[in-house]
């Protein structure tokens, strides 16, 4: 088995972009998924038992937040859940990286684990949105109207970043990569799915994890619409 060190030294030359990346995932999620890629090297593991792994996490803080009333140790739980999940994600592609390239297969496992955890995280609030309305202060029906536009918002903008980077020409071979905007990566914050799973952390709150995962909902519409305008127009620019 090949050291964590030897492993951790080779990833630093096999990352993808930053262009397009917020804060987070640059400067936490990535590294994390640095080291989780480069122990599991050395562990011997494929990528796809990693995307396993971080799905394993992922869901089982799912189903706490359906299944557990809320708490704050619950909400700590749950974000530590999914954060090494978050973790895990980007763990796979490095590891694939570094094993010299990953395959349709695994890619295609990616994101179909990814798809499914957004679908059920909005899912599960909605959930227990319903089986606890004393604790959320959710009583009124409309607010499980929250869940539901926030999981089209989540879900709409997955898939349509996913396809427009499948859709744009690729660039040349050997052209230089286009440096990181920090602006832009400050911006993508309150849409980067590290900064989502923090509002979990609230929901021994009650009322105060209703609103802000409210809030948070409502920058993610927006978000969506400016995300459609400039993929749209991006997509239109392109000569088939």
């Amino acid at each position: 088995m090949a050291s964590v060190g030897t492993a951790l030294r080779e990833l630093r030359g096999a990352q993808k972009s930053a262009k397009g990346v917020s804060l987070y995932s640059r400067f936490v999620n990535r590294p994390a998924g640095r080291y989780l890629a480069a122990g599991s090297y050395a562990l011997g593991l494929t990528p796809n038992q990693v995307t396993l792994v971080s799905a394993a996490f992922s869901f089982a803080a799912v189903a706490a937040v359906a299944l557990v009333p809320p708490s704050w140790a619950l909400g700590a739980a749950v974000w530590a859940a999914l954060a090494a999940g978050f973790a895990f994600d980007s763990a796979d592609g490095q590891l694939a990286r570094l094993r010299g390239g990953g395959s349709a297969a695994g890619e295609w496992l990616d994101h179909v684990v990814d798809a499914a955890k957004l679908t059920a995280l909005h899912s599960c609030v909605l959930v227990a949105f319903f089986r606890f309305p004393e604790a959320y202060g959710t009583e009124s029906p409309g607010w499980l109207l929250v869940p539901l536009g926030f999981q089209f918002a989540a879900v709409v903008t997955f898939f349509g970043g996913l396809l427009t980077e499948k859709l744009k020409p690729r660039p040349a071979p050997g052209s230089p990569a286009a440096a990181p905007s920090t602006l832009r990566a400050v911006a993508l914050l309150p849409v980067d799915y590290g900064v989502f799973c923090l509002v979990f952390l609230l929901l021994g709150g009650g009322g105060l994890f209703r609103w802000a995962y409210a809030g948070l909902g409502a920058v993610a519409a927006l978000f969506l619409a400016a995300f459609l305008a400039k993929w749209f127009r991006e997509l239109s620019a392109v000569r088939r």
